[in-house]
């Protein structure tokens, strides 16, 4: 399955290790350390230069997505998983 993350950007689900609001981009010296080193490496794209609400973690990037983390989550499936748990 893949998760479109906005624009012409999609993702398969099983590259996906996290989906995060934006807003946990200041909340801690070591998510923005490692946002750093992911940028300073080439590993960031932003998908719209205008507008970030969400980012991705994969394997192979960080995506930097106009759409919200919740959206983003429940259309990997992650929240109907965990409430079958």
């Amino acid at each position: 399955m893949f998760i479109h993350l906005g624009g012409d950007v999609m993702v398969p689900s099983k590259e996906v290790i996290a989906i995060f609001d934006l807003k946990m981009k200041e909340s801690a010296d070591s998510t923005k350390e490692f946002l750093n080193v992911a940028e300073e490496e080439g590993f960031v794209i932003v998908i719209d230069e205008n507008e970030s609400k969400s980012f991705v973690v994969t394997n192979r990037k960080v995506y930097f997505s106009p759409i919200s983390s919740l959206t983003l989550k429940k259309r990997a499936g992650f929240v109907s998983e965990l409430d079958e748990k």
